[in-house]
């Protein structure tokens, strides 16, 4: 994710790139033409009450595909920044679940972040502890951004001009927030949160007085009634999130932040108090949410969404920056289920990537993923790379979960290929032996061939017998089609052979996946084949048509029900 040099050939063609991060840098690029300014400051926010997340992951990678896409057009002339913001003098107000020493937060409750004990031991705050993790976090993607911590920016006066100017338009201010507020609400609204001298809590109470000569507002507490005159600067009072979201886009100089589509309203009244503080908010689109696999939004305190370490257990950072990439404004379902077909697609992107022209290299996605600098692709064996989904059903047949073993097959199939001349494929490995044996194998469902079905399969066995030791995966391809031509031809004349021959029907390759493998789909059924082993095909194949397949499947399902009671 870092940055790269300019191909110029690839900026020209950047002219009428139509991949959306152009389309966004594009607005950049005009944005810049009416503010004359000189460099562009991109921002993403984080607020440091819990661990960095998948969608903290999926706003800074989608930020900074922006990035290098305004660099690209902009033919690197102009200076770029990109800053991960951390709201950590916000108050903590309930204490997380996932945490230990919860009673060490729960005597912290309204202090800023960085003021409340670290619960794990290892730093100054809890609020210094969740920072390190979201810088740690970034690092391990190599996403190049400048930290900043929102404690630090208000003590240290980075923000006082700014919070002076918000308390000059202090009406201003509230007339954009109140009509957005519950009648309750509104009764004790302030934009300004200030902390009390005593007790260190961040408060949220009414302002009595608001002094623009003195910089101060007056409030009280309102357990004891005292009042106090609070500075609003030097890290004596924070804004609100929405006052504070424009107050930072203020003072910073910020030109781009996208945001969740959640957050359109807030966006919108952040906007606007920005322009009430004589500024223009910020570039940005309101990217969509993810949703469980029934269809439901993903919340945090349901858990019902992969965490970032599930989708890095069974698939590749470059998989899950892909589904960043795909479609940031559709909805999209995040499961288990989605993590194989995006390694397998960012591996089909990556293979076809060096042969392509400028103008389809700017459409690719490997492209934006590796800020315009992808790996070469690996191949192995005459097919070229072997698709995850292959690897997965590898697993499924081999009858064993060690790494080892697939490389025998692997191997077999590709003599020139290892771990170590390969070590993307070996993570892929890797990554199929545990999906394989958490997630796919116990949804598995074999069924028993039909009398027509056994007749069939019994044909493709005795029909690769004359390809006995072949890892072709053309040659086995082509006997696939003919036994299936022979049992199931494709009567509705959608499909024909190149010889004019009726092709082969669906019903086929679902008996192939339904009977030897469980699934309802599967891969290139010759490939597979050159991969596995004809020998082995034919063992599987006999094994299927004994049940033996189905009852070990049985067996496996009913062992982890004892396994579940137990």
């Amino acid at each position: 994710m870092s940055a790269s040099r300019i191909d110029p050939a690839l900026a020209e063609a950047a002219a009428s790139a139509s991949a959306w991060p152009f389309e966004e840098a594009r607005k950049l690029v005009a944005r810049l033409e009416r503010t004359g300014k000189g460099e562009v400051l991109f921002e993403t926010g984080y607020g440091p009450s819990g661990l960095p997340h998948i969608g903290t992951f999926g706003e800074v990678a989608r930020t900074s595909m922006v990035r290098h896409a305004f660099r690209t057009l902009t033919n690197d002339r102009i200076p770029t920044r990109l800053v991960a913001f951390s709201d950590d003098l916000d108050g903590l107000r309930k204490v997380p679940e996932n945490v230990p020493n919860k009673a060490l937060l729960a005597e912290s409750l309204n202090k800023p972040l960085t003021a409340v004990p670290d619960p794990f031991g290892t730093h100054d705050s809890f609020g210094a502890h969740n920072n390190a993790e979201l810088r740690r976090f970034l690092d391990s993607f190599g996403f190049d951004y400048e930290f900043l911590s929102a404690t630090e920016c208000y003590r240290s006066g980075r923000f006082d001009a700014t919070l002076l100017r918000v308390l000059e338009r202090y009406d201003a201010v509230m007339a954009v927030m109140l009509p957005s507020l519950r009648a309750e609400r509104s009764a004790s609204y302030s934009p300004f949160l200030p902390l009390h001298p005593v007790t260190g809590h961040v408060m949220q109470v009414a302002i009595d007085e608001v002094k623009v000569p003195s910089g101060t507002i007056v409030w009280r507490d309102p357990q004891t009634g005292e009042a106090y005159e609070t500075p609003v600067t030097g890290g004596h009072a924070k804004l609100q999130w929405k006052p504070d979201w424009a107050m930072r886009w203020v003072a910073l100089g910020v030109d781009y932040e996208m945001a969740g589509k959640d957050l359109i309203d807030s966006v919108k009244l952040s906007g606007q108090i920005a322009r009430a503080l004589g500024a223009e908010p910020p570039e940005g689109f309101n990217y969509e949410l993810f949703l469980d696999e029934k269809g439901q939004k993903i919340s945090k305190s349901k858990g019902n969404g992969l965490t970032i370490d599930e989708w890095l257990a069974y698939g590749t950072p470059e998989s899950l920056a892909l589904f960043m990439y795909n479609k940031p404004r559709e909805a999209k379902r995040l499961h288990f289920d989605v993590i194989p077909r995006h390694v397998d697609d960012y591996l089909s992107f990556l293979e076809k990537f060096p042969g392509q022209e400028p103008k389809l290299k700017l459409g690719n996605p490997v492209w934006h993923l590796h800020a315009g600098v992808p790996p070469e692709p690996e191949r192995a064996g005459e097919g070229g790379g072997i698709p995850f989904a292959m690897l997965l059903n590898l697993v499924a047949v081999a009858n064993s979960e060690d790494p080892a073993v697939l490389w025998g097959f692997i191997r077999r199939y590709a003599p020139e290929a290892s771990p170590e001349t390969h070590p993307r494929l070996d993570r892929l490995v890797h990554h199929a032996v545990r999906y394989f044996r958490d997630v796919v194998r116990p949804a598995k469902t074999y069924r028993a061939a039909s009398a027509e079905e056994a007749v069939a399969l019994a044909d493709l066995s005795e029909t690769l017998a004359g390809h006995a030791g072949s890892t072709d995966p053309e040659a086995l391809q082509a006997v696939v089609y003919e036994v299936g031509r022979r049992h199931f031809p494709d009567l509705s004349g959608k499909s024909k052979s190149p010889d004019g021959r009726p092709g082969v029907s669906q019903t086929w390759f679902t008996t192939l996946y339904g009977i030897l493998l469980g699934e309802a789909r599967g891969p290139r059924f010759g490939s597979f084949v050159a991969l596995y082993g004809v020998a082995e095909t034919r063992a599987l194949i006999a094994r299927a048509l004994s049940g033996a397949l189905a009852e070990e499947h049985a067996a496996f399902l009913e062992s982890r029900k004892g396994q579940a009671a137990a």
